[in-house]
């Protein structure tokens, strides 16, 4: 390939048309079943990709690669858009995001100051401000996009230690860190919340005793008055509450924790209150159910994941929050980048309110996205993947060959075949190497339970049946073998 780059230049612009349509072809015949994967197991994967060499002294140039790639890759990738895929909070991408996904790469914009984005940087801060009066916020709010849940919710972390070291200790752990005092802070969520919690809480300093799990009731939300017991003991044992995160859309179940009691609570005690809503954040765009998710203004802050029930590519979340003012724990200056004197003057670098410097330009794909489908068009796609949930709960709680949990709240359905633990792992795996159908596997009260996770609206009541039936063949034979 004589191209480097795509440039002013006709000759760049033909070879760039050329190998997107190329690749376009390639993609669109790599669709040609519809189950969600081809079936090989990891040994086998490790022998097809399996190379001397991915740096060869000489290049092999474009077309030997992309034969390789169409014919060793391509068919083995999962087909997420497909109606057999249902395993994770991972799902399809509407057709207009894989469009500005193209955009996105082909200008590499990078969102750390205007001048390495600047419309892109008008477009995020617009972006930001229509998510912010979407779920409630009032003027004074802001936001920024990030990479996925988990720096979302870590971003939220850290603005509600510093805005609680500054407000209530009095004490700028931004300029001094750590002291025997922040050793104490203790912050409140749900025993089946996201990894993310302990994971940022080590991060920060403060470890994983600082993460307080709290018992949950039997439709899996947190147990408010077992919250209430623990932050008093805390209290008395010298440690120190400072955040309540509440889940909207636990990873398993998809259940909603009571954020108006929680935001009483964090009122009363002085606490800020967080909604890692990375999946239960898309509810907000149904007509009929948004008020399960209505109390997300309550919050100081909120996780918004675009690559979960929004059905946009890997990666785009953003974190909200009530007060912009809270991201100052986040702003530092330098000459080469954010220069002072330029945000005086109306230049707005967004390096001072993310984790990140190098960033990607994903607030285009809601940019787009939200304008292409309209209010009408996003509630049907939520509707759709919440109703078909409680449709297929319905059914399984039907038959008495099932055990399901609990009701969905949102899209996720978590059961099990009556049998051993033995019998639903295999179900599991039959399905995903024999039949290219993917579902989920969990835990809970010690037994292994399959999971649905409805975020494609083009699953039926009649495909549901249809793996439903399958499970029941599959778990009979395995009983007779």
């Amino acid at each position: 390939m004589d191209s480097l780059f795509l440039t002013c230049n006709n000759s760049d612009k033909k070879a760039f048309e050329s190998l997107i349509n190329q690749t376009a072809k390639a993609i669109t015949d790599a669709f040609s079943a519809p189950t969600a994967y081809s079936g090989p197991v990891p040994a086998e994967l490790k022998q097809i990709v399996r190379k001397e060499t991915i740096l060869p002294e000489k290049g092999l140039g474009w077309e030997k690669v992309f034969k390789s790639l169409k014919e060793e890759v391509l068919p083995n990738l999962l087909r997420t858009p497909s109606c057999d895929y249902m395993a994770h909070l991972h799902g399809p991408s509407l057709l207009e995001t894989l469009a500005s996904e193209l955009i996105i790469s082909a200008f590499n914009q990078s969102m750390d100051s205007w001048d390495q984005s600047p419309v892109a940087t008008e477009i995020e801060e617009e972006t930001i401000r229509h998510l912010c009066a979407l779920y409630g916020y009032k003027e004074g709010s802001d936001g920024v996009f990030t990479s996925g849940g988990s720096q979302s919710n870590q971003t939220a972390i850290i603005l509600a230690r510093d805005w609680f070291c500054n407000n209530i200790l009095n004490y700028d752990v931004k300029k001094y860190g750590i002291n025997e005092q922040c050793s104490k802070l203790r912050m409140y969520t749900s025993e089946i919340s996201h990894f993310s919690m302990e994971k940022s809480a080590h991060i920060l300093g403060l470890g994983y005793q600082a993460v307080v799990k709290v018992p949950v009731d039997s439709r899996k939300k947190m147990d408010v008055n077992a919250l209430k017991e623990l932050i008093e003991q805390d209290k008395k044992a010298g440690n120190i509450p400072f955040l309540i995160v509440g889940t909207v859309g636990t990873t398993d179940f998809g259940s909603i924790d009571p954020l108006q009691e929680l935001s009483e609570i964090a009122c009363a005690n002085n606490m800020w209150l967080h909604a890692d809503a990375a999946y239960g954040s898309g509810v907000i765009m149904s007509d009929k159910y948004s008020c399960r998710v209505s109390a997300l203004n309550l919050c100081d802050s909120i996780t918004v994941d675009f690559h979960k029930m929004f059905v946009m590519p890997i990666s785009c979340s953003a974190v909200l929050i009530k007060n912009k003012e809270d991201f100052s724990a986040l702003t530092i200056h330098a000459d080469y980048l954010n220069r002072e004197e330029d945000e005086e003057d109306g230049y707005t670098n967004l390096v001072d309110k993310s984790l990140q410097t190098t960033r990607r330009f994903d607030a285009l794909k809601v940019w787009v996205s939200f304008q292409v489908r309209g209010k009408d068009g996003w509630s049907k796609i939520i509707n759709t993947s919440m109703e078909n949930a409680l449709y297929f709960y319905n059914c399984l709680k039907a038959d008495s060959d099932f055990e399901v949990l609990t009701e969905p709240e949102i899209s996720s359905v978590v059961f099990r075949i009556n049998g051993s633990d033995e019998l639903n792992k295999m179900i599991r795996r039959k399905l995903i190497h024999e039949h290219g159908i993917v579902i989920g596997q969990t835990c809970s009260d010690g037994k292994t339970f399959l999971k649905f996770t409805l975020l494609n609206g083009l699953i039926t009541h009649e495909k549901l049946d249809e793996i439903k039936a399958l499970i029941k063949t599959l778990a009979q034979k395995f009983e007779n073998a």
